[in-house]
């Protein structure tokens, strides 16, 4: 059983307000705060100690975007605090901080984390990183590497069921020889093709993911409305290119969504419901039946 239980606590009873997380047996603690709740947050002792930070908003350059920005610090309101004045920065609406409740934290060790969270956050490629280049890691014996990287396990576990998802690995898409099970993370193949745009797709770990070499239909519907302005993102990112000659468009890579809705509005420039449209390569058996599929049966009826 790999299950794992991390304590969150409501510091003012309001889901929107402060918060705290802890996991047991981990010397870290995450405290999490809007940032209109500051005044709040400085009033707790564990924010003064050495730690780091996470400030995350939307992006205001695109719609469907966020921006975050690592930093670290002997004290870390007093960052936070730096940053709230910071004409820069305007585009953070919440912060994490990270410390350690033994105090055990260095500042090597804080920069080496964050130089760390850094470079994973460009890797995962969710978030634009405001930071600029990650900085390099600072010296440290061995002990301590191996400390801060079971360190940074937890926060990149912790991270996602706070909101702050910018670190999780995009899904790897795999493809099986014939007579070789699939991984018991992956579905099925699905297709989906309008007018001239015909698209693969495949769901891993709960996001649908449109593979690159698919088409779109490059005139959008009068009537379109849903995951309009998400494909013009994509166009404006370059992860949807115009073919010449041909009124379609290219997925030049793997694009990773929220449901079989946005990838079948996108393909075919008009709203849609994905759960009909795409349909598996081999049988033929619809998303929303496929998925029905892996439920289990009631036996009551």
């Amino acid at each position: 059983m790999n299950g794992r239980s991390i304590r969150i606590f409501l510091v003012d009873g309001d889901a929107s307000g402060l918060l705290t997380a802890e996991v047991m047996n981990w010397s870290g603690k995450l405290l999490v705060s809007p940032r209109t709740k500051l005044a709040e947050l400085a009033k707790r002792e564990e924010i003064t100690r050495t730690g780091i930070y996470i400030l995350a908003g939307p992006d205001p350059e695109n719609p469907i975007g966020e921006v975050v920005y690592v930093g670290e610090g002997d004290n870390v309101f007093t960052r936070l605090a730096s940053h709230d004045k910071d004409e820069r920065k305007e585009f953070w609406t919440r912060c994490v901080a990270v410390i350690s409740k033994d105090l055990n934290l260095t500042k090597a060790h804080v920069r080496y984390l964050e130089s760390r969270l850094i470079s994973l956050g460009y890797a995962a490629g969710r978030a634009k990183i405001h930071n600029g280049t990650a900085p390099p890691l600072p010296p440290m014996p061995e002990a301590d590497v191996a400390d801060m990287e079971g360190f940074l396990e937890h926060i990149e576990l912790v991270l996602p069921v706070l909101g702050f998802s910018f670190l999780k690995p995009k899904p790897t898409v795999h493809f099986t020889s014939p007579g070789k099970p699939e991984p018991t993370d992956s579905s099925p193949v699905f297709e989906f093709a309008s007018g001239e745009a015909s698209a693969r797709a495949k769901e891993i770990d709960g996001e649908f993911v449109v593979l690159k070499g698919s088409t779109a239909t490059l005139e959008p519907r009068a009537s379109w409305t849903s995951y309009r302005e998400l494909r013009a993102q994509l166009v404006e990112d370059k992860k949807l290119v115009e073919i010449p000659d041909k009124r379609l468009l290219l997925f030049a890579e793997d694009v990773y969504l929220s449901s079989p809705s946005a990838g079948a509005a996108i393909v075919a420039a008009g709203n849609t419901n994905g759960r009909a449209a795409w349909k598996t390569s081999d049988t033929r058996q619809t998303y929303g039946d496929w998925h029905q599929a892996q439920l289990p049966s009631d036996d009551s009826e």
